[in-house]
Formats: structure tokens, sequence, C-alpha cells
């Protein structure tokens, strides 16, 4: 079990990569070390926000199925098995394989993991968080969204966290308008986590998505007004709050993907893809 004495995450064993059936289309960066996704364009037609939306939808009930199986004693790669097959059964391929190299069909952040944590032998533990990252690829179209989910049950810090950290991603949620800039979005969100004294990371944002993975289009998690944006109808991207305990300086693992705090503060995170209508934003990663 890969906790060090003093309860800190450590790496673990890491199983072979699964697989995926050859009749689903791949997107055009697996099997490349860098993708092809900037200046692909942020804003689509009503018929491509439709496909994102059926790509959103089995992300989402993905997730759905994962946190089924979440409790003590389960490991993050039985939760990555569950979510990969769910994602390739309904015909899609699970966006994080083989993106940049990214060896599983999941992202699981455990406790003080910020995100990218990757599915191992890692054990879960009565009162331990997890955020569960899904992305599914569908007829050209990426849909992203994750869940912070705490097993069994958690102190009253760490539950109040979980959910004042959805609450902080449906703020920002509601910032969205034509005509704002995108920065109103982490403004929102900054200034609720501050109410309660969290740290808002900045160095990992929301994001264009749809024909990109990740299109180049930054949305900001704090007030920075140097992202000025203008929020326009039919945009597409996520907003993707991580919120911490403690401090928001991180480390980044050997394996160039686990992203933790570096004082080891516990984080939570909730994230949606959205479109942006006239009035304000619709969500697409619903179940």
């Amino acid at each position: 079990m890969p906790r060090d004495e003093h309860g800190h995450l450590t790496a673990g064993r890491i199983s072979p990569q699964r697989a995926v059936p050859k009749d689903i289309e791949r997107p055009e960066y697996v099997g490349k070390a860098e993708p092809h996704e900037h200046g692909l364009g942020d804003t689509y037609t009503p018929d491509e926000v439709e496909r994102i939306r059926t790509a959103g939808r089995i992300a989402s009930q993905a997730i759905d199925a994962v946190g089924e199986a979440i409790r003590p004693g389960v490991t993050t790669d039985e939760l990555d098995r569950i979510g990969h097959e769910f994602v390739v059964s309904h015909g899609a391929y699970p966006s994080t394989l083989g993106y940049r190299g990214y060896p599983k069909s999941l992202c699981s952040s455990v406790n003080e993991v910020i995100c990218h944590g990757i599915p191992d032998d890692t054990v879960l533990q009565e009162g331990d968080l997890v955020n569960i990252d899904i992305t599914a690829y569908k007829d050209g179209m990426h849909g992203d969204t994750n869940r912070t989910f705490i097993v069994g049950q958690a102190s009253q810090e760490v539950t109040d966290l979980v959910e004042r950290t959805r609450v902080a991603m449906e703020r920002g949620i509601k910032a969205v308008a034509p005509g704002r800039q995108v920065n109103v979005i982490g403004r929102a969100i900054e200034a609720y986590a501050k109410r309660f004294g969290y740290g808002v990371v900045r160095d990992y944002t929301g994001h264009g998505v749809g024909r990109a993975f990740h299109s180049g289009l930054i949305i900001p998690h704090y007030d920075a007004p140097r992202f000025d944006d203008v929020i326009e109808p039919g945009m597409v991207f996520t907003i993707e709050p991580m919120l911490t305990l403690g401090g928001i300086e991180a480390d980044i693992w050997a394996d160039d993907w686990t992203v933790s705090t570096r004082d080891k503060s516990w984080t939570a995170q909730f994230e949606h893809t959205l479109v942006v209508t006239e009035r304000g934003a619709e969500l697409l990663t619903v179940s």
C-alpha cells in the first residue's frame, strides 16, 4: 500500500495499459509525443455542441459507475478498469490514454494530490478523498469532467472542503455570460474560497475543449485580469477549480504527471464542460 510513515502518498505499481477495441476512433495524438491542439478554435455550431454533449454524457456516466465502486479497500487501478470499460463499451475513447504518454484511462487524485494522479495499486482508506477525472472522445469531440468523492466517512473539515469546492465551481459557472472576460470566472471562485481560508490552485486551470483536449484557451480559477478573452455564445470550455486546506505551491512527482501540494494539505476539485449560451452557460457533462 503506497503510503509513507506519515500517511502521505507515494508512487505505486502501475499495471499494463488497457486495450481499446480497434473499431473505436482514436484522437490524433495517440502514438505521438505531442498533440496537435492549438488553432482549432473554441466556438462550435449547434451540431458540434451535440457531439460534445454525447462525449460528455459518456464521461459523466463513467464517473457514476466508478463512484459506485469507491469504498475502503479498492485500488485506484480497479477504478481505472471500471472507467475504461464503461467508456469503450459506449464506443468512445478514454482521452487521457496515450495523451502525451499518459498511461491510464482516468486520473485518480487522492488526498494531497491536486490533479493528474495515475491509477495504481494505491488502496483507498476510510476518510480519504479521491478525485476521478474522465474525458471521453467520440465522433471527433472530447467531453471532460471530474468529481471528488469521499471514501466512507471523513472529518467535517474534509467534508466541508468537498462540498464547498463543488459550490465554488457552480459559482464560476454562474459568472459566465456573453461579453464578459473569462477572468470573471476566477474572481467569483476565489472570492468564495477566501471566505473559508482555502488555497486556490493557480498553476492548473480550466481550458477550451471539444475538437482538442486542451485548445489553449485558459480559464483561471483566481482573480487574474491578464486572462481577458471575451466570452462569446458557442464557446466551449471547462471550469474545474482546485481548492486546498493549505498552500497552493505544488510538486510534480518523478512520473512527470502527479501533482501534489508541497505542504501535503488535502485538496478537492470539480469540473464540468459547458457551452456559452445567450443567457449564460449550459452544462455538457451531465448524466
